[in-house]
């Protein structure tokens, strides 16, 4: 290469590779001869890479023109690469506030979206645990945001009600206990249920008496919304995902969940009776 060429040779071997750059012939001494217009190609390649055009789009830029002046389809390439950069712009911009929310909550629970850190505002540091975080990361991913701000008001009882809180560990305890060696029509499968419906009503009280059910019904049109596809989460994939969880409980366990919801649905109907006008 002539004197001040720019580009290391590697790079000059990769435009030959690619068909950017034209491939002089060898003189008799083996070696390649690059002109003046190789240099001045070489050039606009390194401003175009530098305005962080892509090789494939100089190359359609170029076409089988050795003069950027020449060239073809620089605008639409110019196009696609402001389009690039507005997407990038704009992602960068979402990366930033999620960084500021994440400064601002000041723990792992910033990352989720900003209505669920919103409705757990009010709890003191550290008042979740670690589990109760990956339970609202796995509630979004399924249910979208509403999902798990509806939910959010659980946990907030729970750090709240230290009576409440042993008894959903002690509940918790339980259940994995019902590993792959009892059977699924075993007597505490049922007992195991029944406090787990009954714990969850007190939970619900609980909820109302702070004040949290107002809220909890917004949040609940909007899960309503997104379940029926107007929102963000598809009730479809939504059921399919659910369906897939958990991948590790015996039949029992499973089992314990169906009894527990049968038992809770009929606790609900006698606590809110539906009348009908």
């Amino acid at each position: 290469m002539p004197p001040g060429s720019p580009g290391p040779r590697r790079a000059v071997r990769q435009y030959h590779r690619i068909g950017l750059l034209p491939e002089p012939e060898r003189g008799a001494d083996g070696r390649r001869r690059y002109g003046y217009d190789d240099v001045i190609r070489l050039l606009w390649v390194r401003k175009m890479a530098q305005a962080g055009i892509g090789l494939d789009d100089m190359r359609a830029a170029f076409g089988e023109s050795r003069d950027v002046g020449e060239s073809r389809d620089i605008g639409e390439v110019l196009g696609r690469l402001e389009e690039t950069l507005a997407a990038q712009e704009a992602a960068i911009g979402r990366r930033r506030v999620a960084v500021q929310r994440l400064r601002a909550v000041g723990s792992p629970l910033g990352l989720l979206s900003e209505l669920v850190t919103d409705r757990l505002a009010g709890l003191p540091p550290d008042a979740l645990r670690p589990a109760d975080v990956d339970t609202l990361l796995v509630t979004e991913r399924i249910f979208g945001p509403a999902g798990a701000a509806f939910q959010a008001s659980t946990f907030i009882v729970l750090a709240t009600h230290p009576e409440l809180r042993a008894e959903h560990d002690r509940l918790d305890a339980a259940e994995e206990a019902l590993d792959d060696s009892v059977a699924p029509d075993d007597p505490r499968v049922k007992e195991i249920a029944v406090r787990r419906s009954a714990h969850t009503m007190a939970l619900n009280r609980a909820a109302r008496a702070a004040g949290l059910d107002e809220a909890d019904e917004r949040l609940g049109e909007s899960f309503a919304e997104d379940m029926t596809g107007s929102g963000e989460v598809n009730l479809a994939s939504a059921t399919e995902a659910v369906a897939r969880l958990p991948y590790d409980w015996s039949p029992a366990r499973k089992r314990c969940m169906e009894r527990t919801t049968e038992i809770y649905v009929a606790a609900l109907a006698v606590e809110y009776p539906v009348t009908c006008e």
